[in-house]
């Protein structure tokens, strides 16, 4: 008994080492700084790079041992502000998955790939996420625990199919799908984003515009309407009276907009509920609503066509589609898809109950169900929702160009008539 104590104890002393010692691996890393370095090759041809290491030192011994003759050595210097490097997008999370993927596909051990990618970043923080990455992986992690640290650059619909593709052992073909996957859903963010985007910034012009003449422009020409000596016409004294409100009380309006912006931003985070409602009066929004409802339908079976076909069972793929549709009413939908699936039901069957997806959908996932390719009927349904949502944003930039133009030309060419109209009426007395 006191011999498998023993035992048990020089086991437990062992495993602390281990650990103490990947700890000490891990500081040792954290302690290495960026050097930026010239030096000449052995053609005399000037070359510059940069090299993480412990002092400038190691760094020209290091790059002696390449044939290279160091010129200066220097740490990089630090950004004025805070860190640097901007906010790491979804964007550069594909082509991450995609350079990984191509790299393992070629052969290239998977430190080694990231610590190229890594290399060719110009995201300072993208590059120092996958560093850090690397180390983990270097200190005994699996690829999706490491990704586990940075959930929100990683979401877990990202780590199952890792997880998926590592256990299966196709993880290359897994990133490959999620970098396709990823670039897809990146497609149709730009479309819904290029339908809204167009229509807010000219009715922005438009206020701006707006805004300008009332506080600028009409109150030079009230001074001139007062020299008159007659009448104004109604519609002048009622941008008159606009403008001096304006004037008067703009901080006023200003702080009502910045709150009710920071209430409604609260609000929609906070409440659930509120969100829901958002989310259907925004789906009811004609042309627009349906193009979020084509959008959301188009991520709901891409995502699921995805983790279905890497292998994560159905309930649990469903579990991870439920925040990737980018509706709240979808994502609601979902989760009640997931629950009637959990207990038996038809994934066909538990879609029609939710009222949300068009008889066709329906159709095509219960045929994919029956033949045993489901994955590839929702590729097939999220193909043909991301065309009709192209279409339809191509669609309502052509209907918006001129609603967008009447409108502007009524409200600016109306607030230029209404300050010239009592010069006509003065020339028509004369």
């Amino acid at each position: 008994m006191a011999t498998v104590t023993a035992l048990r104890a020089k086991q437990a002393k062992a495993q602390a080492d281990a650990r103490s010692k990947v700890a000490r691996e891990r500081a040792k890393v954290s302690e290495l700084q960026t050097f930026v370095w010239v030096g000449l090759d052995k053609r005399g041809t000037k070359i510059k790079g940069e090299t993480s290491s412990k002092n400038a030192s190691l760094v020209k011994a290091d790059l002696r041992k390449q044939g290279i003759n160091p010129q200066t050595v220097k740490p990089k210097p630090k950004p004025l502000f805070g860190k640097s490097g901007s906010s790491i997008k979804s964007r550069e999370i594909a082509i991450f998955a995609r350079q990984l993927a191509t790299m393992m596909a070629a052969g290239v051990p998977m430190v080694q790939g990231f610590e190229i990618v890594a290399g060719g970043q110009k995201n300072q923080r993208m590059k120092d996420m996958l560093t850090n990455i690397k180390t983990d992986i270097e200190g005994g992690s699996a690829l999706n625990e490491a990704l586990g640290k940075y959930p929100v650059q990683f979401d877990e619909l990202f780590r199952n199919l890792v997880r998926a593709g590592e256990a299966s052992g196709v993880l290359d073909t897994i990133l490959d799908t999620v970098a396709t996957y990823k670039e897809n859903i990146e497609s149709i963010k730009g479309k819904i984003k290029k339908a809204m985007f167009y229509p807010a910034a000219v009715i922005a012009v438009a206020i701006i515009v707006s805004c300008v003449l009332l506080i600028f422009v009409i109150p030079q020409f009230e001074a001139v309407f007062k020299g008159f000596g007659t009448d104004l016409p109604a519609f002048t004294l009622m941008l008159v009276a606009a403008s001096d409100f304006l004037v008067e009380w703009w901080w006023a309006l200003l702080l009502v907009l910045v709150g009710a912006i920071t209430a409604f931003v609260f609000t929609i985070k906070r409440s659930t509920k509120f969100e829901h409602l958002v989310g259907r009066l925004m789906l009811k929004i004609p042309v627009v609503g349906e193009i979020l409802r084509q959008s959301a339908i188009a991520r709901y079976a891409r995502t699921l066509g995805v983790t279905f076909k890497a292998g994560v069972p159905l309930v649990e793929a469903l579990d991870s589609v439920s925040g990737a549709t980018g509706s709240p009413v979808y994502n609601e939908a979902v989760k009640r898809i997931r629950d009637d699936v959990s207990v038996g039901h038809q994934l066909q069957l538990a879609m029609k109950q939710t009222d949300l997806f068009p008889n066709m959908v329906t159709q095509m996932v219960a045929i994919g169900e029956e033949a045993g390719a489901l994955d590839a009927m929702l590729f097939k349904v999220a193909e043909f929702y991301e065309e009709e949502v192209k279409n339809a944003v191509d669609a309502l930039s052509s209907l918006l160009e001129p609603f967008i133009m009447v409108i502007i030309g009524v409200v600016v060419g109306g607030m230029v008539i209404g300050m010239y109209l009592p010069i006509f009426k003065l020339a028509s007395v004369v």
